[in-house]
């Protein structure tokens, strides 16, 4: 067990030099520490929230700038250019919710990182934060797949972690059950998000809302 740790705590600091028996075996694979590959994961985690505040920062003014119209046209009383308007805030609103869910639960990404960074405790805690990010890409793909890329290479990244990490503890991400964990954190994010869409986006006039579902219920 003691062989376990050093061998353990010599991967997670980074190797200095490797002996003639792992240079046989070819099991001398990188120079980079787990710390090195998990702050790396890190950074780029962070550079993602960062993007997303700034394509939500958009969004919102996106959708300022449209709500204005829809109140110009129903003082026009032009209910189709109202009705067009209201649709496409319909969408803006919908990819809206779904960045914010994301950010948030990225955030909390973000603080497990930065847990397991200190602790150094790595299979079991960055299982749920693997499933999160792989759950996020998938979400995104469809509505933006240059995030949806981003994320890719930040999952890649812990993925090795974890799997260098399982080496040491005899554990394997494949034998990993599903974490309730993840999808908590998963289902708190949205639950929040759907809370900030309310405190931050007004709702649309009733008369061009009750349009929308009338003609909803025509298609």
């Amino acid at each position: 067990m003691a062989n376990k740790v050093e061998e353990f705590v010599k991967g997670w600091n980074g190797k200095q030099e490797p002996s003639i028996g792992e240079k046989l075996k070819g099991a001398f694979k990188s120079q980079q520490p787990l710390r090195y590959k998990l702050v790396m994961a890190h950074y780029k985690l962070k550079s993602t929230i960062s993007r997303l505040e700034v394509y939500i920062s958009k969004m919102q003014e996106r959708d300022r700038v449209l709500f204005e119209r829809v109140v110009d046209a129903q003082m026009s009383k032009d209910t189709a250019r109202a009705a067009m308007y209201a649709n496409e805030i319909a969408e803006i609103r919908k990819v809206t919710k779904q960045l914010i869910a994301t950010q948030i639960a990225l955030e909390q990404v973000e603080l497990r990182l930065e847990t397991v960074t200190e602790l150094g405790d790595v299979f079991t805690n960055l299982i749920p934060v693997v499933g999160v990010v792989k759950e996020l890409r998938n979400s995104i793909r469809g509505m933006m797949p240059e995030l949806s890329l981003e994320l890719a290479d930040v999952e890649e990244g812990l993925q090795e972690v974890v799997i260098e990490a399982g080496d040491f503890t005899g554990a394997n991400l494949e034998q990993a059950p599903a974490s309730p964990e993840a999808r908590k954190i998963l289902e708190e994010a949205s639950a929040i998000a759907e809370q900030r869409m309310k405190e931050n986006f007004p709702e649309l006039p009733s008369f061009v809302t009750s349009t929308q579902k009338s003609n909803a219920s025509q298609k």
